[in-house]
């Protein structure tokens, strides 16, 4: 049973900065890729970044890729260092994962983590 857990969400105003963390347990043998995706009231989940075991590719969606940053302790664990917050980052954030080398629609979720931005 695979089991992801978040932490590291807050209250942070314009143009600061938090760090929130992934830790996964119940990984079978494998490549992984995980993900963080956000929903913000009113709308739908969206991929914000994702991080492929296989060849370390990282990608992130055009609104934070100069702003936030992925990186993996180990293959069970991911963190999403967050700067330059704006008011459009509010959401509940959501680590995902999928067993798989190159897909990175998840198959498992955390059970989110509040970002609040505002001053």
């Amino acid at each position: 049973q695979v089991l992801l857990v978040e932490s590291g969400g807050g209250l942070v105003q314009p143009g600061g900065s938090l760090r929130l963390s992934c830790a996964a347990s119940g990984f079978i043998d494998g490549h992984y890729v995980m993900s963080w995706y956000r929903q913000a009231p009113g709308k739908e989940r969206e991929l914000v970044a994702y991080s492929m075991s296989v060849g370390g590719k990282i990608r992130y969606v055009d609104s934070v890729k100069d702003r936030f940053r992925i990186s993996r302790d180990n293959a069970t664990n991911m963190s999403l260092q967050m700067n330059d917050l704006k008011p459009d980052d509010t959401a509940v954030y959501y680590c995902g994962a999928r067993n798989s080398s190159y897909n990175y629609i998840p198959e498992h979720w955390g059970q989110g983590t509040q970002v609040t931005v505002s001053s």
